[in-house]
Parts: C-alpha cells; structure tokens; sequence
C-alpha cells in the first residue's frame, strides 16, 4: 500500500527546483506512513501554482481576497465514511502552494526552499487528514508533528 502523488507544476521552474520536488514527494511519503495513511492505497494531487492562482482560489473557496503560501481542499471529512471503488486509492485531496510565496518565506525564516515547500506541502498533507490549528492546543499539536516527519528528513528549522 502506498500514497500515490500526482503533481502539477504550473510556473516554469528551473532544475534545482526541479530536485527540490523530490524531497517535497519524499516529505509527503514520510507524513503518510508516519500517519498510517499507507495502510490503504491513497492519493493526494499537489499543485505548484503563482501568486494569482493561488488568490483566485483563495477568493472562490475561503472569500479570502488575498495571496497565500499553501490551500487545502479535503475530499473527505474527519470521521467521515470513505466510498471508493474497489481497487482504486482513497482520494484524499489537494494541495496548492504558491511557489512565489515559498520563495520569499524560504528568505524570510533563513531555511531552503526545499525546507519550505516540504513544509507547506505536509502542512497541507495533516490539513487534508483533519489536523488544524484554530486553537493554542491544536497548533502545537500540528506544529509538532509537522517537525516530526520534516526532521528525519534533514528539514528541519
């Protein structure tokens, strides 16, 4: 069993960029066994997107008329039945950063882009799997676990 990750990159991006999807694709593996997501085939769709991309879905899913690093539209609700045909994988998702916003973010904290899209992209992998951090308890909680898969891997802080 494993997670299958479709990604979809709609800006030119050069090949050090290209490497650095690797370890993003590393990253999501790494979360999904960690988080017993592998017990089922299951697959998640990851976009790499520009800023007005990522505005425009931000507007017309969150009436947030405003840029972001990272959007996630979960296909099933916490808790929630999953109904998929046999033999197929769950669908878990997707995922959207803004590769702009990555890149200033990676400046901003002082890390790799590596580090940082590897973050966005298991920031939006827990979102999709029912994490959040609307409360003080909850961000701590996924904070901490966002270390925990992003550490072995050499990424962290």
């Amino acid at each position: 069993m494993s997670l299958h990750i479709e990604i979809d990159v709609q800006v030119s991006i050069d090949e050090a960029e290209k490497q650095v999807l690797a370890k993003v694709e590393q990253a999501l593996q790494t979360a999904a066994e960690l988080e017993k997501v592998t017990e089922e085939d299951a697959e998640v769709f990851l976009m790499i997107t520009d800023s007005e991309e990522i505005q425009r879905l931000n507007r017309e899913f969150r009436q947030i008329d405003r840029g972001t690093d990272v959007l996630s539209f979960p296909q099933w609700e916490p808790g929630e039945p999953r109904h998929v045909e046999e033999g197929m994988p769950v669908p878990l998702g997707d995922i959207v950063i803004s590769l702009p916003h990555a890149k200033e973010q990676a400046i901003e904290y002082g890390h790799s882009l590596e580090r940082e899209l590897a973050f966005l992209a298991v920031h939006g992998f827990l979102h999709l799997l029912g994490y959040d951090h609307g409360t003080e308890e909850e961000e701590e909680k996924m904070f901490a676990r966002q270390e925990e898969i992003l550490s072995p891997l050499g990424l962290s802080r």
